[in-house]
């Protein structure tokens, strides 16, 4: 992985940190602590088991900065951070997620990031924008979670910020979570479709093999 993926990687890191505990005014947050750990593992999976030129490529998508949304979503993750930490900590707006719920948020969460990384490791072409890699000679993926919907990573996603802010015990952070960053996956989802299969060769036979974009027997 290219030197500067480590340095975001930790940035983005030590923001949660920030966030989450500059936020909530403590430390003594077990739940935060938990999740904390599972960014770190999924950051170390992906540094370990991550193709290098995917890494460019998702950092610099075409060769070129990542555009203004992605910024914007990354910027949503570290808000509701904020709201969570502000909620569970200091002001307990909404804090009443039962344990039980924030401890199985967290299995989601991990399952779904680590689902995300299944794919990712599969598919060299998993940018970060929807373009056609014909300078990565890009081609249709079949295999892995690809054999059963046609995209595991907005799923992945999809999951993550249902969970998230369920898993930090705070029903405000879940909520806005959600509002504000699943229609634009949703729509990425059915732009990517539409553009793969108008412009990759073969992905319309594939589309008709494997009919579910992310839930199998639903959509």
């Amino acid at each position: 992985m290219p030197f500067s993926a480590y340095v975001q990687s930790a940035v983005f890191f030590v923001l949660a940190v920030v966030a989450l505990f500059g936020s909530a005014g403590t430390f003594a947050i077990a739940v935060f602590w938990i999740y904390l750990a599972i960014l770190a593992a999924i950051f170390i999976a992906s540094i370990l088991w991550l193709d290098p030129d995917l890494a460019r490529e998702r950092m610099r998508p075409g060769g070129k900065k990542p555009p203004l949304v992605l910024r914007l979503f990354s910027g949503v993750l570290v808000l509701h951070w904020i709201i969570a930490g502000l909620d569970h900590g200091r002001l307990h707006w909404s804090d009443t997620v039962p344990l039980w719920l924030q401890y199985l948020s967290l299995i989601a969460l991990a399952g779904a990031y680590a689902f995300c990384i299944w794919a990712m490791r599969v598919n060299r072409f998993f940018s970060s924008v929807v373009r056609i890699q014909s300078d990565r000679g890009q081609y249709v993926v079949t295999t892995g979670p690809y054999a059963v919907i046609r995209h595991p990573g907005y799923l992945a996603g999809i999951v993550v910020v249902v969970a998230s802010g369920i898993a930090l015990g705070s029903w405000i952070a879940a909520a806005f979570l959600a509002v504000a960053t699943i229609p634009f996956l949703l729509y990425r989802a059915i732009t990517e479709d539409r553009v793969l299969q108008a412009e990759l060769p073969g992905y319309r036979d594939y589309a008709e093999r494997v009919r579910w974009r992310l839930v199998p027997g639903l959509w």
